[in-house]
C-alpha cells in the first residue's frame, strides 16, 4: 500500500471516529410521509427533537425517536464517561431515501389489474457535537494567527 493511500485511509478512520450514525433500513412507510417528520427535527438539538417526536402524531415519529435514541447510544459508546449535555449534541444530517418497493396487483373492472406499489424507505441519522465544532474552529483560528505572526 502506498503512502498516499495509507494516509487517506487513516484520515477516513479518524473522521469515522468523530461521526455518530444510526440507520433504519426497509422501514415500511412511504418516503414522502417520512420526510415530513424528518423535516421537523433536522438541525435541532437532541432533547428538543425527542420532545417533538414524542408528541407528533405521524406514523414515522416513534420509529424516528427510536432511531435517534440509537444514535445517542452510539455516541455514548464512543465517548464513555462524557456527559451528553456538555457535548451539545444535535442532528447534523438526516435523510430519507427510497427503499425497495413491493409490487402488487389490485383487481379492477373488466378483468384488468391496477398496480399497487407498497413503498419502503431507509432513514440515516448523523449526530454532531456543537462543542467539538467550537474546538475545531478555535484550533483553526489559532493556526491562522500563528501563521500571520510568522510572516
Amino acid at each position: 500500500m502506498g503512502t498516499r493511500k495509507r494516509n487517506s485511509a487513516e484520515a477516513r478512520k479518524e473522521a469515522k471516529k468523530a461521526t455518530y450514525v444510526a440507520k433504519l433500513v426497509d422501514n415500511p412507510t412511504s418516503p414522502r410521509k417520512t420526510r415530513l417528520t424528518a423535516d421537523l427535527i433536522r438541525g435541532l438539538d437532541v432533547e428538543k427533537a425527542l420532545n417533538i417526536l414524542q408528541f407528533s402524531r405521524r406514523e414515522a415519529a416513534p420509529k424516528m425517536a427510536k432511531l435517534l435514541r440509537s444514535a445517542i447510544a452510539n455516541w455514548q459508546n464512543k465517548n464513555e464517561g462524557a456527559r451528553m449535555e456538555d457535548a451539545q449534541l444535535y442532528i447534523k444530517e438526516l435523510f430519507v431515501d427510497g427503499g425497495r418497493m413491493l409490487k402488487r396487483l389490485r383487481p379492477a373492472p373488466q378483468g384488468r389489474g391496477h398496480r399497487i406499489r407498497k413503498r419502503s424507505n431507509h432513514i440515516t441519522l448523523v449526530l454532531g457535537s456543537r462543542a467539538e465544532q467550537l474546538k475545531a474552529a478555535e484550533q483553526v483560528v489559532e493556526v491562522e494567527s500563528t501563521e500571520t505572526e510568522n510572516q
